[in-house]
């Protein structure tokens, strides 16, 4: 059984990707946006000790999601799209570790 209340991205738990209420466009893609925007901001000020933990609790944050995704009750779009916003995430604290 899957967490329900988990934070996976910012704020944005894990009811609000798998389930069927915010709907997608626009809700789901403006709240992933805007967490987006928050996460990186946050990421400047962010010590290079503490990205390794960062990017380690994001790839959990994507198993947790995708540790189901046969299911077709699951509402795939949005987890679909919180895979591309959590890749644009990871993928900035890669190039902050690597900088």
């Amino acid at each position: 059984m899957l967490e329900l209340d988990k934070k996976v991205f910012g704020k944005i738990t894990t009811k609000e990707i798998i389930g069927s209420d915010p709907p997608e466009i626009p809700d789901t893609k403006d709240n992933l946006e805007q967490e987006l925007v928050t996460l990186l901001a946050e990421l400047e000020s962010t010590p290079k000790e503490n990205l390794e933990k960062l990017l380690e609790e994001q790839k959990i944050a994507e198993s947790h999601i995708n540790s189901r995704p046969g299911a077709m009750a699951l509402a795939q779009n949005k987890i679909k799209l919180f895979n591309e916003y959590s890749e644009k995430y990871t993928q900035k604290i890669k190039e902050k570790l690597e900088s």
